[in-house]
């Protein structure tokens, strides 16, 4: 990785009693990246981003994070982080301008009304001013969210799956509004389930365990994982997909649309699997591996264990 670090640690470890959440982690981000954090439901991921933020302190290891030592400077990195968690913080009774205006005097806003104006009109929240936060749809509460992490203008962003439970056009709309951020040359790292937003990051880490598995681009990581896939269409699909699931060799058979994409490790297994199925019209063709194929293929590992 070239350039400038916003985020570099080394062997950060978390326990919770006798669960270790974070285990010997180590990665990088860039400043100005966005970067994409993914991992299964208890893979560290939350955990680490509090601890990147200063809200945990680690058990073992250390770093920087936006130049601060993570472990004497966590009041510093906290005045220059914005962080969103994954359930809406602010007040459902206060309106948008009054939760915007109250996390701008925690932050001691000389400008207050003109960073607010200004928010206002970026995130298009200005419509909604008045509007009390619970009457706000599930996007413009993550709107909302979004613009108070952004007042104090901060260099780095850690946003825990932002956009869980919001509708695609909200979905696309606040990833615009990401990539316009970090065109301003915020640095970005968030926690998301859907591979087409991880798609849209510069670099993906991901975590299982506790433990970084691989990190790069999407195309890196999908090469990494050396993953064999096999797709065909027809009439049969839905009945050829009940009997693959049960093949050896075969690790995941699932219906993409139209689509049939069965995939595994081992070439020379999966053409045998399909070979052993009674003709039924199906086509099948190599197809490159995608994002998601190899996420399931994680999240598979992570549950077989050591």
């Amino acid at each position: 990785m070239t350039g400038a670090l916003a985020i570099d640690v080394h062997d950060l470890v978390k326990s919770f009693g006798a669960n270790r959440v974070v285990d010997r982690l180590s990665m990088q981000v860039a400043e100005g990246e966005i970067c994409g954090f993914l991992g299964g439901n208890g893979s560290g991921k939350t955990t680490t981003i509090r601890l990147l933020c200063g809200l945990l302190r680690p058990d073992a290891g250390g770093g920087t994070c936006l130049g601060f030592d993570l472990l004497r400077d966590s009041p510093r990195i906290r005045l220059q982080v914005g962080y969103m968690p994954q359930r809406f913080s602010l007040y459902d009774d206060l309106t948008v301008t009054e939760n915007l205006d109250f996390v701008a005097r925690l932050y001691q806003l000389a400008d207050r009304e003109q960073v607010l104006a200004d928010v206002l009109q970026r995130f298009e929240l200005h419509r909604y001013a008045q509007h009390l936060a619970k009457q706000l749809s599930g996007g413009w509460k993550q709107r909302l969210a979004l613009a108070a992490c952004v007042l104090h203008r901060p260099k780095l962003l850690l946003l825990d799956e932002p956009t869980a439970g919001v509708d695609a056009k909200a979905r696309r709309e606040f990833w615009d509004l990401i990539h316009e951020m970090a065109a301003d040359g915020m640095t970005v790292l968030v926690s998301t389930h859907y591979m087409d937003e991880a798609e849209r990051c510069q670099r993906v880490v991901y975590l299982a365990g506790g433990r970084l598995v691989v990190q790069g681009t999407a195309e890196q990581v999908v090469q990494a994982a050396a993953l064999v896939v096999f797709q065909a269409t027809g009439a049969g699909i839905e009945a050829a997909v009940r009997k693959l699931r049960r093949l050896p060799g075969v690790e995941t058979a699932t219906v993409f649309g139209g689509a049939l994409r069965v995939s595994g490790k081992d070439r020379a297994g999966l053409r045998t699997a399909l070979q052993s199925l009674p003709e039924n019209g199906l086509a099948w063709q190599e197809v490159p591996a995608r994002l998601d194929d190899v996420f399931i293929h994680m999240l598979n590992e992570q549950e077989k264990g050591p």
